[in-house]
């Protein structure tokens, strides 16, 4: 299918939904290689925007905490194609890291498509529970059982087990689905205050340096898999103190880990437990941020919805992250960046006739992640205004989905074919900035000869730490003064290794 050239999606919904300046947006620049993460979306001009957000919004901060201008920032094409796969480039010892698990696939129905998530020992099970399989089934058994169903009714049927199928949607069928027009009628990602008015914060001493200016915050992580960690770990790399929290109930991926826990800390505390909940209550109370990313209603039990949490715990950022958003029949379903692909209609779009596609890149898992640390650092600059308050943040995967299908817009009208299509006109049209200055997204007015691209270029190697020696890709989230984040020196370490207690704060000047 041809598809007529249309300019680049821009980064202006995200900074609109963060209530940022647009003005501001005049000081992102973005060049570096072309033709990376070609798709028939606009998966570049994603990645660029997202990244562009988040550096805009540290080089806010920095300029709200130091005082003087918001300094200029610049996104490498090469360095946000690079990090939008570092599950692809880690290294861990030399050894690459586990990726998908066998059942974790596409599977052909009696009329259609359905694709499964089974990475974790419980959502493998099932599954198969669903199916009414043994446990040592294998994918070809599997794949017999699927040849005989319908998509859509064991999609309810696996789901209900509490296991993970979705069924393939076109861009159509999605937005006529009920949860679609939910998420079709919210905004990408959202930033708004909650309660009343209370005094300014004061994250930390005043003299961060201006490529960390997070330092002195405190971020509690309740993140899994992708997005939240990913979110978090860029806080981390911008100064702040993260820590991550796990429940023990629930087994997680070191070898992800590995990739998202650059800069942070890990602990275990099970909320269920009065003693471990008690611990919880004390870092709580002296944290600035906390960042969820489990299911909507899920930790309300433990108070950790934001209406009780902003009545307890005036002037925290609450930022919560979905995969199907915060309102609709899905909401409370699990879900993963594969999944949203395949009922959004992003696998159909870059499928073919005869099978779906996917994204070069978890795409909406690594935007969301960056969106999402975006609004805390425009939600901290907010809230060293006159009026301080509690600010909620929410995004979800559905919701950057939404974005990408509609070319970006953000408008939720679309632009027809060419929206879900792409732009079939070279690599410069996937989202390649060439060596060419501009704001991120927008089109150039003379485009410059691709530069050459080598992801050796953006990776680095750790010191050796409780892991061993990490090749890992760098942050994509550079600010002057030096090439990216701050702490490379801290690698992830084993997941749950860490006391649950802060850092010692530096003292704030005048205290």
């Amino acid at each position: 299918m041809a598809h007529t050239p249309t300019p680049l999606p821009s980064p202006a919904p995200f900074w609109a939904a963060l209530g940022g300046d647009p003005a501001l947006l005049d000081r992102v620049a973005s060049g570096g290689p072309g033709g990376l993460l070609e798709a028939r979306l606009p998966v570049m001009a994603l990645a660029r925007s997202a990244v562009a957000v988040c550096a805009l919004a540290a080089g806010e901060l920095a300029a709200h905490r130091r005082g003087g201008p918001v300094p200029r920032v610049r996104v490498d094409d090469g360095a946000v194609a690079t990090a939008f796969v570092s599950e692809r480039h880690l290294r861990i010892d030399g050894r690459a890291p586990v990726s998908f698990a066998p059942l974790s696939r596409f599977w052909r129905t009696a009329d259609g498509w359905v694709r499964t998530h089974a990475n974790y020992p419980h959502h493998h099970a099932r599954l198969l529970t669903a199916l009414g399989l043994p446990e040592d089934a294998t994918p070809k058994t599997v794949a017999g059982v699927f040849a005989e169903r319908r998509a859509v009714e064991t999609e309810e049927t696996v789901y209900a087990a509490g296991g993970l199928a979705v069924a393939l949607r076109s861009p159509e069928e999605w937005a006529a689905h009920p949860q679609g027009a939910a998420v079709a009628a919210r905004p990408p990602l959202a930033l708004d205050r909650l309660g009343p008015p209370t005094a300014p914060r004061r994250h930390g001493p005043p003299d961060v340096s201006p490529a960390a200016p997070a330092a002195g915050l405190r971020v509690l992580d309740l993140t899994r898999v992708i997005a939240g960690p990913v979110a978090t770990r860029t806080l981390a790399l911008l100064g702040a103190d993260v820590l991550r929290v796990d429940t023990p109930r629930l087994p997680e991926s070191q070898d992800a880990h590995s990739d998202t826990g650059f800069g942070k800390r890990s602990t275990r505390l099970d909320l269920g437990a009065r003693h471990d909940r008690a611990v919880f209550e004390e870092l709580l109370a002296s944290a600035d941020v906390v960042v969820t990313g489990y299911r909507p209603g899920a930790l309300d039990a433990y108070g950790l919805d934001p209406g009780a949490l902003a009545e307890r715990h005036p002037g925290l950022v609450i930022a919560q992250l979905a995969a199907w958003g915060w309102v609709g029949p899905w909401r409370g379903r699990r879900g993963f960046d594969s999944l949203v692909q395949v009922a959004t209609g992003i696998a159909a779009v870059e499928g073919t006739p005869r099978e779906p596609g996917v994204l070069p890149a978890q795409a909406l898992d690594h935007g969301t992640g960056y969106l999402l640390a975006a609004g805390v650092l425009r939600a901290v600059t907010e809230q060293g205004g006159e009026d301080g308050g509690t600010r909620l943040l929410r995004a979800s995967l559905a919701g950057t989905a939404h974005w990408l299908l509609r070319g970006g817009d953000g408008t939720g009208s679309g632009k027809g074919e060419d929206a879900c299509g792409g732009n079939d006109v070279g690599g410069n049209a996937h989202g390649g900035g060439g060596k060419g200055e501009g704001v991120p997204g927008g089109t150039e007015a003379s485009p410059a000869p691709a530069l050459p691209y080598d992801p050796a270029a953006y990776l680095t190697t750790s010191a050796p730490g409780p892991l061993g020696e990490i090749r890992h890709a760098l942050s994509p989230v550079a600010l002057p003064g030096r090439d990216g984040p701050a702490d490379w020196a801290r690698p992830p370490g084993f997941l749950g290794a860490d006391a649950p207690a802060w850092l010692p704060r530096r003292r704030v000047r005048g205290r």
